[in-house]
């Protein structure tokens, strides 16, 4: 971030901080109808609404409007729509690569190649978890959750992670530890958690 947006922040927070502005859109009926909800949940002040924010903070950032973003460790796949009518398919503009040391377009034939390669990519690594974890045996589960109970659970399996994992890094139980999750569970397929990682169960 520039210094100049840097001060506009801060100014702007110093002459809106602790007021509501009051917003007024005019739009298209079609238009209003799907992006209602999502402006509430934009303009939510809450940790969701924060999620959401910064989930698109790039849109303001990129010329075009992304279609997809593949995110790596270091390394991203940018993909530029809007998507253009190309006989009896559909190609996007364009993409950007960006890695340590490059920077890259992509034309729309290379960026629907690569979108094509890494997708491919994906759906192996989910296939390739389905197996190991042996869901394919397990009931499919329903799609909704009950957000109050099942973010609970999963806080509860966050404190647990944290507590066991800094009582371990204390003891010098796990000298080359980072603070990512899963680090002594090197050995689960995929990278995963280990069922007493999961759990938050003492284990070594």
């Amino acid at each position: 971030m520039s210094i100049f947006h840097r001060v506009m922040d801060r100014r702007a927070h110093h002459l809106w901080g602790g007021r509501e502005v009051t917003l007024h859109f005019t739009a298209d009926y079609r238009i209003a109808r799907f992006t209602l909800p999502l402006i509430e949940r934009l303009l939510a002040d809450d940790e969701d609404g924060e999620t959401y924010r910064s989930s698109i903070a790039h849109w303001t950032l990129n010329e075009r409007p992304s279609l997809h973003i593949h995110q790596g460790e270091v390394s991203s796949l940018r993909i530029d729509g809007p998507l253009q009518k190309a006989g009896v398919s559909y190609l996007p503009l364009g993409g950007l690569i960006e890695s340590p040391g490059v920077t890259t377009h992509l034309d729309p034939i290379e960026a629907h190649r690569l979108d094509g390669r890494v997708q491919e990519a994906v759906e192996r690594a989910i296939r390739d978890w389905i197996v190991e974890h042996g869901l394919y045996d397990q009931p499919r589960q329903r799609r909704e959750i009950d957000r109050p109970k099942t973010d609970r659970e999963a806080r509860a399996v966050i404190a647990r992670w944290v507590d066991e994992h800094s009582a371990k890094r204390a003891t010098g139980a796990m000298p080359n530890a980072s603070d990512r999750p899963g680090d002594c569970c090197s050995g689960e397929p995929g990278g995963s958690l280990c069922d007493a990682c999961r759990k938050g169960s003492d284990h070594a």
